[in-house]
């Protein structure tokens, strides 16, 4: 199936995004890889904010749904947290998602147009509202343990898992991020 040129569009600017930043790329930058002139470009997303606001609304789409799809499948806390940190991992090994786009932005969040920063802390209010969800759910279900309420928890760990994924992208190692979310889980996970 073709992709579209705006979903040519949203998913080179996720690439961008991913390696370089929201302040690492132009128009040009993707006009060039996807083999277009700038004005298209500006005919589906007049602003860049507004191009990397598609990009962060489709992944949290994406996430929503697998979200969904994965408690529907797999009912086990425990398991749909090493769910989550597992499809990290094979992202950051196959280099098919190196960095998260949300993270990404975070870390530019200062110099982000407004409705931006909108769209990347929904996304974050999104994860943690559902790791918090989790994390308790595995409480009642007796295996993990928590120290703080489940939504200090879920924050603590999905600082975890994006400090890992900084933590193997700064050292060039793909690996760290494994060892480092295996030793968070370990952490949470009640040995039965």
């Amino acid at each position: 199936m073709t992709q579209s040129t705006a979903d040519q569009i949203i998913h080179e600017a996720r690439n961008l995004i991913m390696r370089r930043g929201y302040n690492g790329f132009s128009y040009a930058d993707i006009a060039d890889a996807v083999g277009i002139r700038k004005p298209s470009i500006h005919h589906h997303f007049a602003a860049k904010s507004d191009l990397a606001i598609a990009v962060v609304e489709q992944s949290r789409a994406i996430i929503l749904a697998h979200i969904e799809q994965l408690a529907d499948v797999e009912p086990d806390a425990v398991a749909q947290l090493r769910a989550y940190a597992t499809y990290w991992e094979r992202c950051i090994a196959d280099d098919s998602a190196p960095f998260c786009v949300a993270a990404m932005l975070a870390a530019e969040l200062p110099s982000l147009p407004d409705d931006l920063v909108a769209s990347v802390r929904a996304h974050f209010r999104d994860l943690t509202d559902w790791l918090a969800r989790i994390l308790a759910l595995g409480v009642r279900q007796g295996s993990v343990r928590l120290d703080g309420n489940p939504e200090q928890e879920a924050d603590a760990f999905l600082s975890a898992i994006y400090g890992a994924m900084v933590s193997a992208r700064a050292f060039g190692d793909p690996g760290r991020f494994a060892t480092i979310t295996e030793t968070l889980l370990t952490r949470v996970v009640r040995l039965h």
